[in-house]
């Protein structure tokens, strides 16, 4: 397993462990979280992806500069699907390892203005939330969220993978 697989895929499991933590918390939270499955009764369904679909990936831009880019998934299929848009980027295999501060996620609402997207870390690559952006897709249906990723420091290296988690 190459090292950026690792990273994300201890990046995956820390994140499944919190969210895991933040679900047994409390009751409230449990059934929050579960709102968006589409079995009743299946409470974990919602809190793990059982898939990504990985889209065009590109290199950061340079400190001051931005990308813009859209991240779109359609449900093909004949049932409702639970999805999840997600931006990942990561350090290079050698370091040095990005921090949130190195770079700003936006996300376009509908009137056009911009909403900061709060990134986290783990093992050298920051992620957008899963969990606050979950919709259900019904059948012919097509998720299309527009982002705009800006750095902040300085000789900040990395690479943007945007993806779609789906879930079960």
């Amino acid at each position: 397993m190459s090292l950026t697989n690792y990273r994300l895929a201890a990046a995956t499991l820390a994140l499944a462990t919190a969210l895991v933590g933040v679900a047994g918390a409390g009751t409230a939270m449990a059934s929050t979280a579960a709102a968006a499955t589409a079995a009743p009764g299946d409470e974990t369904a919602a809190l793990f992806p059982v898939d990504f679909v990985n889209l065009s990936t590109r290199a950061l831009p340079a400190s001051g500069k931005s990308h813009t880019f859209v991240v779109s998934y359609r449900n093909d299929s004949s049932v409702d699907q639970v999805v999840a848009p997600q931006i990942l980027v990561e350090s290079p295999d050698a370091g040095p390892f990005l921090a949130p501060a190195d770079i700003q996620v936006e996300r376009r609402n509908a009137d056009g203005s911009r909403e900061a997207v709060p990134v986290a870390s783990q093992t050298g690559t920051l992620f957008t939330d899963l969990v606050s952006v979950q919709r259900t897709l019904r059948p012919g249906e097509t998720l299309t969220e527009r982002y705009r990723v800006s750095v902040i420091t300085p000789g900040a290296v990395g690479t943007v993978q945007p993806r779609v988690a789906l879930y079960g």
